[in-house]
């Protein structure tokens, strides 16, 4: 029988010292940490530090995010509950999961075939039923599915992707590193008519976004 952390309490550890210590309040966005297993989303050699305070690899040169920035994009969304999500850049899922438990759906694009259908395959045995994912270029969404009320990019973009903005509802707001292919700042953005409002949150360091609309591969 293998010898399991204790998941559990890693999980309480990382929500009080990592999220709550550094300013992440939004009770929905912790009740959803709280709920999701991360250990889950990563390879079973990485379960001993799966909630460390930093990123790991998932393959494929890709990485599940650190779990405070996953909080702080999450929190930046402002979300209330019973939102329609767009979300760039599956990854493990991970991401994904902690959307669904507090958005009514969640459509997500991964631009891997293999980690699409990992991630597929891990939400679905994980019950997280009102998550889809798609193999597509995520700088061109998924129109057909639009307006989202919010909408999440999981890696660094040149500038933001002129057709995710317009897939997003009016007042709905966009989360995107924006910078180089080495180091982004973290960038909210709100649709108002025709314009949109920009502010800047904190430096940041992502994978590059691939696609017509970001980086070449």
């Amino acid at each position: 029988m293998k010898d399991y952390p204790d998941f559990d309490r890693m999980r309480r550890r990382m929500i009080g010292e990592q999220l709550l210590a550094r300013g992440i309040s939004d009770v929905m966005v912790l009740s959803a940490f709280e709920n999701v297993p991360r250990h889950a989303f990563v390879g079973d050699e990485f379960l001993k530090t799966s909630y460390g305070d930093h990123p790991l690899p998932i393959g494929n040169d890709q990485t599940i995010s650190q779990p405070y920035m996953v909080a702080l994009m999450t929190q930046c969304l402002g979300l209330r509950g019973g939102e329609r999500m767009l979300e760039i850049g599956t990854g493990s899922g991970y991401q994904s999961a902690i959307l669904s438990r507090i958005a009514k759906e969640v459509f997500s694009i991964e631009r891997m075939p293999e980690l699409a259908a990992g991630a597929r395959k891990r939400l679905a045995s994980l019950g997280y039923s009102n998550c889809s994912v798609t193999v597509g270029d995520g700088t061109l969404g998924l129109p057909e599915f639009a307006p989202y009320d919010g909408i999440i990019v999981t890696a660094g973009a040149p500038d933001i992707p002129k057709a995710l903005v317009s897939q997003l509802k009016e007042g709905g707001r966009f989360v995107i590193p924006v910078g180089s292919e080495y180091s982004q700042v973290l960038t909210v953005v709100e649709k108002c008519g025709e314009s949109i409002k920009k502010r800047e949150v904190c430096e940041c360091v992502f994978v590059p976004l691939v696609g017509k609309d970001g980086w070449a591969k």
